[in-house]
């Protein structure tokens, strides 16, 4: 194996898809970057990865076959198909989840492919993508993930916000929404570039949430290693485990948004969003707007 391809093998392959992401992430920062890119693969596009074929999942990784069986054996895997059968076993016992790769992929070959669309095609388009991602949200987070992102704002004295570039709109309606339901927030605008001093007065007693998606905004991710360090509770959404807004943060909520000919959605982000707020004010007898 050549140096540049080499991670650390793992002692025994992992068994369950919990056990796998684990133990991918776990060497995740050790991996090059070739290595990286198939762990990323892995981790965000499951089900491609357990029912397609080897070629297919290579070619959508943007890498050769050899590498994904590389992957699977720096794991403890014999081979690829191994690995592969781990995650599509605990895909076949989710009804709901193989519902959500076969029409996501269905809809990923459908999309686009008669080249240029009427308006009307290309609503369809988005509409279709974006209840597949709103779909996948629901299966995937959880009510105790919301119940506890919850508790992290109501308890909070100071919630910060930071979200740059494509978050910016989710980032500022989650600061407009939690002020008007009555919590204190501190939105990290960034304005005149300043937002290095908007993040400064953040303290162990206060909440950052963090959005960033692929590729992260560095302003985001600087803003949570100012958090980490401040030793504030950190909340994260984004959409990898792999992303480096995970590392260091008491909760996290992954969101894998629609992306319909290489512009991705905020629809799920903002449905999130909106549900953060609702369920705060429930908890804490508030009304939000």
């Amino acid at each position: 194996m050549a140096k540049e391809e080499k991670i650390e093998a793992g002692a025994t392959p992992p068994h369950t898809v919990e056990a796998l992401r684990a133990e991918i992430v776990r060497q995740y920062d050790m991996a090059s970057r070739r290595m990286k890119q198939v762990a990323s693969f892995v981790l965000d596009k499951p089900e491609d990865v357990a029912f397609e074929t080897l070629a297919v999942v290579a070619d959508r990784a943007g890498v050769q076959p050899s590498a994904i069986v590389r992957f699977a054996k720096s794991l403890g895997y014999p081979g690829a198909s191994q690995m592969q059968k781990v995650i599509r076993d605990e895909l076949l016992a989710s009804h709901i989840t193989l519902a959500y790769g076969e029409r996501a992929r269905q809809f990923n070959e459908n999309a686009g492919s008669s080249g240029v669309s009427s308006g009307n095609a290309i609503l369809d388009e988005y509409a279709e993508a974006d209840i597949l991602a709103l779909s996948h949200m629901k299966q995937s987070i959880t009510a105790a993930q919301i119940e506890q992102a919850v508790a992290a704002i109501a308890e909070s004295g100071t919630v910060y916000i930071a979200g740059f570039r494509r978050a910016f709109p989710a980032a500022s309606y989650l600061a407009y929404a939690l002020q008007r339901a009555g919590k204190r927030t501190c939105f990290i605008d960034g304005t005149g570039g300043l937002w290095a001093n908007q993040i400064r007065g953040i303290t162990s007693d206060d909440l950052l949430i963090a959005i960033s998606f692929r590729t992260y905004a560095e302003e985001t991710v600087r803003c949570h290693t100012v958090a980490t360090d401040q030793k504030a509770t950190v909340l994260s959404i984004t959409d990898s485990n792999v992303s480096p807004l995970v590392k260091g943060a008491q909760h996290v909520l992954l969101v894998r948004e629609a992306e319909v000919r290489s512009f991705r959605s905020l629809t799920a982000t903002m449905c999130l969003m909106q549900s953060l707020v609702v369920a705060y004010a429930f908890a804490t007898q508030g009304t939000a707007e």
